[in-house]
């Protein structure tokens, strides 16, 4: 089974590198995109990218902090700020 690496980049995109063909991205209605010659692509999480599901950069204009950012400033009591 070939390696298929994950990564959750800091307020940013989770990114996905795996050999082509070995990824499978579909969309909530089962059509699939086309991910030819991308060994690497990245998922937006913030919601913002005009590109969804692929990530478009906007996470960084617009503030984005990741959740697991967010979880620790909610438990030391500070404030969060969305945009």
């Amino acid at each position: 089974m070939p390696a298929i690496k994950i990564t959750v980049r800091k307020n940013g995109p989770y990114r996905v590198e795996a050999p082509e063909g070995s990824v499978e991205l579909v969309d909530a209605d089962g059509n699939k995109f086309d991910l030819t010659g991308k060994p690497a692509f990245s998922l937006c999480r913030c919601g913002g990218s005009v590109n969804k599901p692929f990530c478009d950069g906007t996470h960084s204009k617009i503030g984005f902090q990741g959740a697991e950012l967010a979880v620790k400033k909610a438990e030391d009591g500070s404030t969060i700020q969305n945009p």
